[in-house]
């Protein structure tokens, strides 16, 4: 069973959707009891960085890193991505999970933001983005940006390179939206879904 955090601030229908369309067995939840017994874990996110202190709030936080020490896979996205780094300027009292190193940053002057639309991803060698190549494109939006980090696994650039998507061991963000990009977004979620 997926767990998918609902913590009111997520595009879960969407994400839900996506998730049946590849055959996953998942279900939205905002009890930690579900987290601690999930197989996989998906953190869904469109939003204010802010938002994400429900987490630690109704024990979110604890139940997600607890089944992360035990190896089960977790994918964040979007805000879901950014909360695995240090925090965001976005809300600087929030502290992240901290999964990596930095913090996340609002585009700097000169850019359009968000940043929203279709855009090309350089891909690294990933279990997640397993099938996918560099130069496709995802749908992104979004304002703040993760920086390129030891584990980074695409980047995109919009005024400077940023981090698309990470990845370490079991632990796993796209900063895009793969419920909202198309058959590649789908392989994504699917390669999510089948690993063991």
């Amino acid at each position: 069973m997926i767990a998918v955090i609902d913590y009111k601030a997520g595009n879960l229908t969407s994400v839900m959707k996506a998730l049946h369309a590849v055959g996953a067995d998942a279900i939205a939840t905002s009890d930690s009891a579900v987290v601690v017994r999930a197989d996989k874990i998906v953190l869904p996110g469109v939003g204010h960085f802010s938002a994400t202190a429900f987490l630690e709030e109704h024990g979110l936080k604890e139940a997600t890193e607890e089944r992360m020490r035990n190896g089960i896979p977790f994918l964040g996205i979007c805000v879901g991505l950014q909360w695995l780094f240090e925090g965001s300027t976005e809300s600087p009292g929030t502290e992240g999970l901290k999964a990596f190193a930095g913090c996340c940053e609002r585009f700097g002057e000169g850019v359009k933001v968000p940043h929203v639309g279709w855009n090309s991803i350089a891909v690294r060698e990933s279990r997640l983005l397993r099938g996918v190549s560099s130069g496709e494109f995802v749908y992104f939006t979004h304002s703040y940006r993760a920086p390129v980090v030891n584990g980074t696994v695409a980047v995109t650039e919009y005024d400077l390179p940023f981090t698309a998507a990470v990845e370490r061991d079991n632990v796993m963000g796209v900063q895009f939206h793969p419920e909202k990009s198309g058959t590649v977004g789908l392989r994504i979620l699917e390669n999510f879904v089948r690993l063991p």
